[in-house]
């Protein structure tokens, strides 16, 4: 019997109960408001269609999102899709990014909360594009009206509901060293990973989901509200990560799992020993860590701290998320390890386009239901991404014997000093092994000679005491001298992303080191 019970957004609301819980929202300050239910989920879905086409914005359509994180977003997403192309924003971008963006999106019209303050607004305004509200429902999370800011009134295209070959997301790549690139991903994608995601967390009705993943991310939009909703569960959308708020949101919504980034998971590790009851009276089967390098040392830490198991799942936006996940136990799950092929099929394929054996070190590929037809008007970038038919991650690992999934790094992060080649991965988990270490990146720093030196960013634990030369010393000790980082540099926090992963590229640059002589 196939997974798949529905290949479009529309399709797959329909699994949840009609009274059950879909959407909710911790209270704020002691005021609470009822969830969205599965019902009226559906209901408010094809509310929003009907009122996209009556204002001309039908199937896609480019509809630019900023709005707060929250049950809004999350169900505007949802709601919006079943008509139109969802382009969600980081709602913190300045001007300049919203001209960027809008500008490339060639957006239709541009969906922002009611009397939120955004330099969208004039941007939108000074490009023609159309402003419609999001007005939110006071008493239930996650339900709304739109209401559009001038007249809309105009002939939709092609209205209904979307078709399973549609566009339903537009995402971004990160663009960390060249121009972002645009990724469309169509009903059929992102339908297909929350189903392998529901498969691999064997998600049921039952389950509730805390989301403090930012949800202008696939990592949120996908692995934490649209396979909760496909599973016909319900997920609790926070505001966005608060390491301080996030034990009174546990302990409120009861979740039995939440998904994040590895920096989340080490923020909530330095608080969790004071909240040993709330962990306790709770009800967590799991907890999820995908979108970066989970450090074995704290997934070890937290999984003595929560008293459940650590899924460390593999993602990407071209995947629609989802590629490789860690099975629950009784299956084992491996730190250092992201696990099994989880939805796509997976290979590691060597530089001329050949598929490597078991044990080979290579380019992680895949292929499957959920991977995107190729990026928007860039043929260039997707010559070089699809090679028979596999899409190449420009990740670089190997695939053991049993089919679990290690992870080297980033072709484009793996540090080329004089010719050896250095896993920044490798380096950040012997540098964690330091019990002065709490946080750690590893990334290249020019050189006149070498090409590359290995340097390394490191964050102390609170009332720890260490310098350079003890570290580096350590290091030594524990592997081959060429990949002991050549400068380490203590800092109070290392630079992140919009989304809390760590960033390597250009981080040299950041941190003022420039060309090493």
């Amino acid at each position: 019997m196939s997974i798949y019970a529905a290949d479009t957004v529309w399709g797959l609301l329909a699994c949840g109960s009609d009274a059950a819980p879909a959407i909710g929202t911790p209270s704020v300050d002691g005021v609470g408001r009822a969830p969205l239910s599965h019902g009226a989920l559906r209901a408010q879905a094809a509310q929003v269609v009907a009122d996209l086409n009556a204002m001309g914005i039908g199937r896609g359509d480019r509809v630019a999102m900023v709005l707060p994180n929250g049950p809004e977003m999350a169900a505007a997403f949802v709601c919006v899709a079943c008509a139109a192309v969802t382009a969600p924003l980081n709602p913190a971008y300045r001007a300049e990014e919203f001209e960027f963006y809008l500008s490339d999106l060639d957006a239709k019209a541009l969906l922002i909360q009611a009397g939120m303050e955004s330099p969208a607004r004039t941007v939108a305004a000074a490009r023609g594009i159309p402003v419609i509200s999001l007005v939110p429902d006071p008493e239930i999370a996650g339900a709304f009206t739109l209401r559009p800011d001038g007249d809309m009134t105009g002939k939709c295209a092609r209205g209904g509901m979307a078709e399973s070959e549609d566009v339903a997301l537009i995402l971004h790549t990160s663009g960390t060293t060249s121009r972002p690139k645009i990724v469309p991903l169509r009903h059929v994608n992102v339908t297909a990973s929350a189903y392998h995601i529901g498969r691999a967390l064997e998600l049921s009705k039952r389950d509730t989901c805390l989301n403090i993943m930012p949800l202008f991310h696939i990592h949120g939009l996908i692995a934490a509200v649209l396979s909760s909703l496909a599973a016909g569960g319900s997920t609790v959308c926070t505001p966005g990560f608060n390491a301080f708020r996030f034990f009174a949101q546990f302990a409120e919504a009861r979740p039995s799992w939440f998904t994040a980034v590895p920096t989340m998971h080490q923020a909530l590790l330095g608080l969790a020993a004071r909240n040993k009851d709330t962990i306790a009276a709770g009800r967590l089967r799991f907890i999820r860590s995908s979108s970066a390098s989970l450090p074995p040392q704290v997934m070890t830490a937290v999984e003595a701290a929560f008293g459940v198991p650590v899924i460390e799942s593999y993602g990407m936006t071209e995947a629609s998320h989802q590629m490789a996940s860690n099975p629950l136990p009784p299956r084992p799950h491996h730190a250092g390890s992201v696990g099994l092929a989880a939805g796509p099929e997976v290979a590691i394929m060597d530089e001329n386009g050949g598929l490597l054996p078991v044990g080979g070190l290579g380019e992680i590929v895949i292929r499957g239901r959920n991977v995107t037809a190729g990026y928007e008007g860039n043929p260039d970038a997707n010559a070089k991404a699809f090679t028979n038919g596999w899409f190449r991650t420009g990740d670089q690992g190997t695939l053991d014997a049993e089919g679990y999934l290690r992870l080297t790094g980033r072709l484009k992060e793996i540090i080329n000093r004089g010719g050896e080649k250095i896993s920044p991965l490798e380096v950040d988990t012997v540098l964690m092994d330091h019990p002065a270490v709490a946080q750690v990146v590893t990334f290249g720093i020019p050189h006149n000679k070498l090409g590359e030196e290995v340097g390394a960013a490191v964050v102390l634990r609170e009332g720890h005491a260490l310098d350079e030369h003890g570290l580096r010393t350590f290091c030594a000790e524990r592997m081959a001298p060429f990949k002991v980082p050549r400068r380490i540099v203590f800092v109070a926090e290392i630079p992140k992303g919009a989304t809390g992963k760590l960033q390597r590229i250009g981080l040299a640059e950041k941190l003022g080191l420039g060309q090493t002589p």
